[in-house]
């Protein structure tokens, strides 16, 4: 008996679950979009995180005479484009090795909120905001990884836009400013709509100047993993395209280095 594989295509306000051999995985009628920002020295971390550095072990020809490259790198588990893992702000909950491939992979929504942005960085995405695009693009079902597009992935690394400051240390943290989910909206997403996981293209799941972090303790309670300092979500469709979303599989780890990709499908 073949294996089947099955994926779930969300748009139209429809739930599709498509079954099919795995040999027959077809990727070819569409196009692939990176959502990962590359880690490099300019790479944006939390201003008390340690930043990115990469050193060379050796890039050049051996003595044999053939090329060879190898580099060491060190960072803080959570900056650049990254996964906050359960463990992080919940108690018992997973860390990043023990989340189920199944909440990493799934169908992706995109809810669009430039205009409500710009000019207000300290802005709150609202259940009002996610009611609005249910209106124009149908429920959106249990199993959806949901991401918000806030426009300031255009800033990014410019830690002074994107973030509000480029100062570094505990001295800057009153200064952060930048969108993130209101707690109510982060209720309603967990409990009401029972969404896999989530992500937006802003430094924290939390806006700039929350000093609790109830978003992430709502979210990571409920095992749902957040996806951070995203990227090119406006080449995305509301709906209708497969997220897959793969951490660094840090054992016990409290987040990693993501690296996450959506498939749309051809009309």
């Amino acid at each position: 008996m073949k294996s089947k594989c099955a994926i779930a295509v969300y748009g139209f306000g429809y739930l599709l679950m498509v079954s099919f051999p795995t040999h027959a995985l077809d990727f070819s009628t569409g196009k692939w979009v990176d959502l990962t920002h590359p880690f490099n020295e300019k790479t944006v971390y939390w201003p008390t995180a340690r930043t990115f550095k990469k050193t060379t072990v050796f890039d050049g020809r051996t003595e044999g005479g053939w090329h060879y490259s190898a580099f060491d790198f060190e960072a803080a588990e959570h900056g650049g484009t990254h996964i906050d893992s359960p463990i992080h702000f919940a108690e018992g909950k997973l860390t990043t090795d023990r989340i189920p491939i199944e909440r990493l992979v799934g169908p992706g929504i995109v809810i669009e909120l430039k205009d409500k942005t710009i000019g207000n960085p300290d802005y709150q995405i609202s259940v009002d905001d996610i009611r609005a695009f249910e209106q124009q693009n149908g429920a959106i079902p249990p199993g959806a990884i949901v991401l918000f597009d806030t426009g300031f992935a255009r800033f990014y690394p410019d830690r002074k836009k994107y973030m509000g400051t480029d100062q570094r240390g505990s001295e800057a943290l009153p200064k952060l400013h930048f969108p993130g989910l209101h707690p109510e909206s982060a209720r309603f997403l967990s409990s009401e709509r029972g969404i896999d996981a989530i992500g937006l293209d802003t430094p924290s799941i939390d806006f700039g100047q929350s000093r609790d972090f109830m978003s992430h303790r709502i979210l990571l309670d409920k095992n749902i993993p957040c996806f951070e300092n995203l990227t090119n979500l406006d080449g995305l469709p509301p709906t209708g395209f497969l997220l897959i979303a793969l951490p660094m599989k840090i054992e016990g780890g409290s987040g990693g280095p993501l690296r996450i990709v959506a498939f749309v499908p051809d009309d």
